[in-house]
């Protein structure tokens, strides 16, 4: 295992994530879990991270960690108070941690992230309350996740955040375009989640995978439409890039994140110690530079085969009738919205009110969703088009 420094913190360049513990990709067998947490462990890996709206995944870690919390740094989050609706008052942070720190069974957090935004809140009270926390020793250093790049720089302007969490894989690339220049102009540490693709990398999901009832991927934008074809043509070939140096797909694309400027560390979610041990060997060796410029170019390509074909994708969703099955339409807006705010086809500020509104209407019976879901059809088209 490869490390790097982080202020006072040796991250290993691979760490363990705790968001399955949500249930989001179906049932979690908590004894292989911990089995697989302390492998983890014995193979070097200091960096575990996890939230508080992960369910009972901070009691569950903490108490695994527990004979050996000292060696390891732990992350947590904090913003989510439930569902859609966040909340960073000083109050409310101030209050998450001590519970945060109770599940946990620690006197102490070396992370503690800012899960979401809270436009209510002002960035220079979100880093106050966090600030003070740093004082009273509560928490080591404070880092940001899952913000617009604008709201990234105005913490940096105005806190020293240690960390920026972002999704990045070879096939979910826009951070690099919008965060780890950031990164790099503030000095902050990049920490990427969904390092294979939520799976899609590792070779074991082709066309026509059908995920189980409770599977977040279900409702994936990636792995929909163009954009799952997308993702496979990727896999293929991190695949063929593997093979030359003798290394699985997940561990490749591992590899590939790793290879990124500014990033620390690649974080994974393992469901077993078998795959926990394959992710690991992620770490401790490198794309040649030759390969990674190939590579380069192959996913420059397929940029602009991607954004040309999911801005299509969108327009061809708002523009038509809703399927007649409720989860059906309820998919394709989701498509449509993550789509439509990672293109750049409408501004995020405008967008995630109505995903809000969407996620609402997930369990609403059938009858009762079917005129609310083609209202916000119409709404998005609105957007998408530019008409007020």
């Amino acid at each position: 295992m490869r490390y790097n420094q982080c202020r006072d913190l040796r991250v290993s360049e691979v760490g363990v994530g705790c968001y399955s513990l949500a249930g989001v990709y179906g049932k979690k067998d908590l004894d292989e879990f911990a089995r697989m947490v302390r492998r983890a462990y014995e193979l070097g890996v200091t960096f575990f991270d996890t939230a508080d709206a992960y369910g009972d995944a901070e009691s569950i870690l903490g108490k695994i960690v527990r004979d050996f919390r000292s060696d390891i740094y732990i992350a947590t989050k904090v913003g989510v108070v439930s569902g859609a609706s966040m909340d960073l008052s000083p109050a409310r942070v101030k209050r998450a941690c001590e519970e945060s720190l109770a599940r946990l069974g620690t006197d102490y957090i070396d992370l503690y992230q800012v899960h979401f935004d809270d436009p209510k809140t002002p960035v220079e009270d979100v880093v106050g309350a966090l600030e003070s926390l740093v004082a009273s020793g509560k928490i080591r250093h404070y880092g940001v996740g899952h913000l617009p790049a604008d709201k990234i720089a105005r913490y940096a302007e105005v806190g020293r955040p240690l960390s920026v969490l972002m999704e990045l894989s070879a096939a979910t690339r826009d951070a690099r375009a919008k965060l780890l220049p950031l990164c790099r102009e503030h000095g902050m540490a990049a920490i990427a989640f969904s390092t294979t693709g939520r799976g899609i990398l590792t070779g074991t999901i082709r066309e026509g995978h059908v995920f189980p009832d409770g599977d977040i991927r279900q409702y994936d934008p990636l792995f929909q439409r163009e954009q799952f074809r997308s993702a496979l043509r990727v896999a293929g070939r991190v695949a063929e890039v593997g093979r030359r140096y003798g290394k699985t797909p997940a561990q490749t694309a591992i590899a590939w994140v790793l290879a990124q400027p500014a990033v620390v560390c690649a974080l994974t979610g393992p469901s077993n110690v078998s795959h926990l041990e394959e992710n690991v060997g992620g770490s401790g060796w490198r794309i040649s530079n030759e390969d990674l410029a190939s590579f380069e170019a192959f996913l420059s390509e397929e940029d602009a085969r991607l954004d040309r074909e999911r801005k299509e994708a969108v327009v061809g969703i708002l523009s038509s009738p809703l399927p007649a099955d409720p989860q059906a339409a309820f998919k394709d807006l989701v498509y449509a919205i993550d789509t439509a705010a990672v293109a750049g086809m409408c501004a995020e500020a405008q967008i995630v009110p109505v995903f809000e509104e969407l996620l609402a209407l997930q369990k609403a019976p059938g009858e009762q969703a079917a005129g609310k879901l083609d209202d916000i059809r119409r709404r998005l088209a609105a957007m998408v088009s530019g008409r007020p």
